[in-house]
């Protein structure tokens, strides 16, 4: 699928776009291996390590090193929503960011559930209005994808932003497909409607004029669900918007590279059986649904990717040497990558670097993750 986002294939380095006096502040910080180290030919290096989700380990992703993570899986309390309708599935609403103010960041919001009760039954319109509660979701009507990203989790996002401005949207089609057949799978006597969408956005906040791209989809479950709708896969990268471009390659290959824990996804399974009330008969049955829901996983993340990040930056599939396995990155981090037992991810244009004898690193176990031929 082709994006309308109209992005140059390039990777600029931040090593030529700092005043002196930055690096400077920097140098005091080598001892911590911060992201960006210049090897002795001057060839930038980025770094990653491999980090597990703070709260239970539900899974786990490479984030560039020394990068902040904040939140994680959470599970909200039925007595304090108002009903139980967010309580049945855990919920993830996680940052990674490269300061505390999050000057350049990433964040996952949760998926939460709406209930569109006028088109449901007009009859209840004066009984629940906008913004009241209904089993313990919020009174909303179903709006789209794009209109859901920017009039409603934007504002909540960055309730002080100012001159917002959409660049630029997808429709992200492929995304809404998927949902829409995994959900024709369902017994229901009506398929739920999916939509989803990618918009880009330019705003200014404490000064600092920022670029950002959001990606969300929107099941509208209708009569079937008596009006309930859902937000899914809604996350967004920010950066400041001179810089935007070059970290496009560091966020698709954080996306691309969650692994989901399966002992927590098996545990997750059986909670959401009980608390849905449903019985499952033998385990040979919740070992289907578990495979299942890993291979949705797997599509979705891959369609993802394909909205947000693989058709603005250049993929390449790397052979990992300690798990022999492929794992798809962006070929404008460097041409040449290097990984450890330790999850640890390197990335290089300087053919001649070698990570396990630079000194500014101090790590060893490195080694050379080549691309598939």
């Amino acid at each position: 699928m082709k994006s309308n986002i109209s992005i140059k294939r390039r990777l600029s380095t931040m090593t030529h776009s700092r005043k002196p006096s930055y690096w400077k502040c920097r140098a005091l910080l080598l001892s911590f291996l911060v992201f960006f180290i210049t090897a002795d030919a001057g060839t930038p290096v980025r770094i990653f390590e491999r980090i597990k989700e703070p709260r239970e380990g539900a899974f786990s992703m490479i984030v560039p090193q020394g990068w902040k993570v904040e939140g994680g899986i959470m599970r909200l309390d039925p007595t304090m929503m108002g009903g139980p309708a967010q309580s049945i599935e855990a919920k993830l609403d996680m940052t990674v960011k490269q300061d505390e103010r999050g000057t350049v960041m990433g964040r996952t919001l949760a998926d939460m559930r709406y209930a569109d009760v006028v088109s449901a039954n007009p009859m209840l319109a004066g009984m629940f209005p906008p913004g009241s509660n209904y089993n313990g979701m919020m009174v909303a009507p179903c709006p789209s994808a794009r209109a859901f990203i920017t009039q409603m989790a934007f504002p909540y996002v960055h309730p002080s932003a100012q001159r917002v401005n959409v660049i630029e949207t997808n429709p992200a089609s492929a995304l809404a497909q998927r949902y829409q057949q995994s959900l024709a799978t369902l017994p229901l006597p009506v398929t739920p409607v999916c939509d989803a969408g990618v918009v880009v956005l330019e705003y200014s906040e404490d000064g600092v004029v920022f670029k950002e791209l959001w990606s969300a989809v929107i099941v509208n479950w209708g009569q079937t669900a008596a009006g309930m709708w859902e937000n899914k896969e809604t996350r967004f990268m920010r950066t400041p918007a001179a810089e935007f471009e070059q970290w496009v390659p560091v966020f698709a290959a954080m996306q691309a590279s969650v692994q989901v824990d399966p002992k927590w996804l098996a545990g997750e399974i059986q909670g959401q059986m009980i608390r849905s009330q449903i019985v499952i008969d033998t385990q040979k049955e919740i070992q289907r649904i578990e495979r299942e829901m890993v291979e949705h996983r797997q599509r979705v993340n891959a369609e993802v990717q394909n909205s947000m990040y693989l058709t603005l930056t250049g993929q390449e599939d790397y052979l990992n040497p300690f798990s022999g396995e492929y794992e798809t990155r962006s070929s404008e981090l460097g041409k040449h990558r290097w990984v450890n037992d330790l999850g640890q991810e390197l990335y290089t244009d300087d053919g001649t670097y070698d990570p396990n004898i630079d000194p500014d690193l101090n790590i060893q176990g490195f080694q050379r993750s080549a691309a598939r031929p």
